[in-house]
């Protein structure tokens, strides 16, 4: 790939300023920011997540098929990068963000450009990246900045004529990310990581929607990854204790190359923060209160304290936020009139939490992030000596009537560990709007410009050249039902501690595993002596969840269930042009 140097656009170039300089910027050029009795800002955004629906690859419209988004025609995408250029030159400014995502020989050079409005999503964006002075030698950094990706991001330029006014248009030829409009922070992450999936993949790894943490068991230190849809436990399974010593090493990417070898690509987490508490989560807790922190749509009360559980808005806070609320989206009328108390939540809101249209505004979203450093994080695995991969995790929150997944199974063959990694099972959950239910979406889906049958494919290959690799699936939902449900008695719900004991197990080697007879993965055997002790800790219906519906009746469903699962997993494989072997083993066949 070619090195640039050039300025991309005729403006002042504000080149890495500092993180105080940043939240100077932010104060005066960025919309519905509140400053928090913790000292740090909080942006309330207009979006809420990222629009996977309003990004496009540039390519030609006889070429959809090698890609797993949308895309756009060439012809359609000029006019609007040029809007953007003109949008920028007019601004008169950028802040340059110029950094890396990885440490060593696998670093890759990025700038971020953003304009005055952007700048707490510069702020966040530089706390991630690794500065110059940690990848380039003396002399590098006495010469011009050379990026290999480029993101431009304009929060106030819309796309207009694209759907919802904006759009997220990546060439892939050029290397650069073109955001126009959105104002939620996990569009510049995405913009550089799906580009470097794309980087990646040419020089032979895979990108992964990953944590990995450095865990130590009978003296011996090896890498775990744990890959896992938004809402599924990542984080919290990457930061909990298992075996003799845990060190964090990424919260949500890595790479993964031949022979096991992982490389880095963040220098912190961009953690989720609902229900976060300290007994939870200390990590994430004390470095989302410290005054250097950058958060976004976390609620604070009339004294700028979080409330990371907050879910309906009284009529008093709605009219303390009304400003914010309006600028980022809300009916001014329907604020108004709840405000008021012409309109109460009992009138808007269902019994599941969800909002009518048009009164979003009335729940807090559950979407609330904050930027925790490396620096932060205590007890960090040192980044530029990652051990040997030696387990692979994925998560999957199951959830509803159905909810018959495991607690936790091991893989008996790379196609079994390559289909569940494209299946990507699990409940939607509040990063995917008011829509609830199962879904599944390869577990580098939001990154992996590519058709995903190539990294289902580049998946197995790569598993099935690392010796000793224990890989592993863990069900962080429930058991036969919801919350409602485990309130009543009616189902089971996988805790913490129970997620802690399984993977305890398994990593000390103290499970007795037997072949599951439906799909032909190991699960506990829970009739074996030497699973006492983990029954101590879990129990039996969680890890056998045939045991939980024939125990009520409900083997019906159960049954049920398994016929489910196995006509949708083909039909999913089968869509993505997934290679038969891979299809047969998440089938059971």
């Amino acid at each position: 790939m070619t090195a640039r140097t050039d300025h991309r656009f005729n403006v002042r170039y504000l080149a890495n300023p500092s993180q105080d300089e940043l939240r100077k910027l932010t104060l005066r050029h960025t919309s519905a920011v509140i400053t928090t009795a913790y000292g740090s800002l909080t942006k309330i955004t207009h979006n809420k997540a990222r629009m996977a629906k309003w990004t496009y690859i540039i390519a030609p419209e006889g070429d959809k098929q090698v890609y797993s988004g949308g895309t756009i025609d060439p012809a359609k995408a000029s006019p609007l990068i040029e809007k953007q250029r003109e949008y920028i030159e007019k601004a008169g400014t950028v802040i340059a963000i110029q950094g890396y995502l990885g440490l060593g020989p696998r670093a890759v050079a990025v700038e971020w450009l953003y304009t005055p409005e952007g700048a707490n999503i510069a702020g966040m964006q530089q706390v991630l990246s690794f500065p110059r002075d940690m990848i380039e030698p003396p002399d590098q950094l006495a010469r011009p900045f050379r990026p290999d990706l480029r993101v431009i991001y304009t929060p106030d330029c819309f796309a207009a004529g694209m759907p919802g006014n904006q759009a997220i248009i990546v060439s892939l030829e050029r290397m650069e990310s073109y955001v126009m409009g959105p104002d939620y922070f996990g569009e510049s992450k995405k913009g550089a990581l799906r580009m470097l999936a794309e980087l990646m993949y040419q020089r032979g790894g895979l990108l992964l929607h990953a944590g990995a943490k450095a865990v130590t068991v009978n003296g011996r230190r090896t890498t775990m990854t744990i890959m896992g849809l938004s809402g599924t436990g990542k984080t919290t399974t990457t930061f909990s204790k298992q075996g003799e010593l845990v060190q964090p090493i990424q919260d949500d990417m890595v790479v993964l190359w031949p022979k096991g070898e992982i490389s880095v690509t963040e220098n912190g987490c961009f953690a989720k923060t609902y229900g976060l508490t300290e007994e939870s989560e200390p990590v994430i807790y004390r470095g989302t209160l410290s005054p250097t922190a950058w958060v976004e749509n976390v609620y604070v009360d009339h004294a700028g304290h979080f409330d990371f559980s907050k879910a309906v808005l009284s009529k008093d806070e709605v009219s303390r936020l009304a400003d914010v609320l309006i600028t980022t989206g809300a009916d001014p009328n329907n604020v108004e009139r709840y405000s008021s108390g012409a309109v109460t939540a009992n009138d808007v809101v269902d019994e599941l939490g969800i909002p009518a249209d048009g009164w979003d505004f009335v729940v807090w979203t559950q979407n609330g992030r904050s930027i925790i450093p490396m620096s932060a994080i205590e007890n960090a695995a040192d980044l530029m000596r990652i051990p040997p991969l030696g387990s692979m995790g994925i998560l999957n929150r199951d959830e509803g009537p159905d909810a018959a997944t495991p607690g936790i199974v091991k893989f008996a063959t790379p196609e079994q560990a390559a289909a569940y990694f494209m299946l990507g099972e699990t409940s939607k959950t509040s990063a995917a709007g008011k829509e609830r239910g199962k879904t599944r979406s390869p577990f580098t889906q939001p990154f992996f410009p590519r058709a995903h049958g190539l990294q289902a494919a580049r998946f197995r290959e790569l598993v099935a050249g690392i010796c000793d690799l224990e890989m592993w699936a863990m069900n962080t939902g429930y058991i036969g039902g919801d919350d409602r449900d485990e309130k009543r008695g009616e189902a089971l719900k996988v805790k913490i501690r129970h997620s802690s004991a399984m993977l305890e197990g398994m990593l000390t080697g103290t499970i007795p595993w037997m072949a599951d007879p439906d799909f032909g993965y190991l699960i506990p055997d829970v009739d074996h002596p030497d699973c006492k002790a983990l029954l101590d800790k879990v129990p039996a219906e969680i890890l056998q969840p045939r045991r939980f519906y024939a125990a009520r009746g409900r083997q019906d469903l159960y049954e049920q269930w398994v016929d489910t699962m196995r006509k949708e997993r083909r039909a999913f494989l089968e869509k993505y042009n997934v290679e038969a072997p891979i299809v047969r083993a998440a089938c059971g066949d």
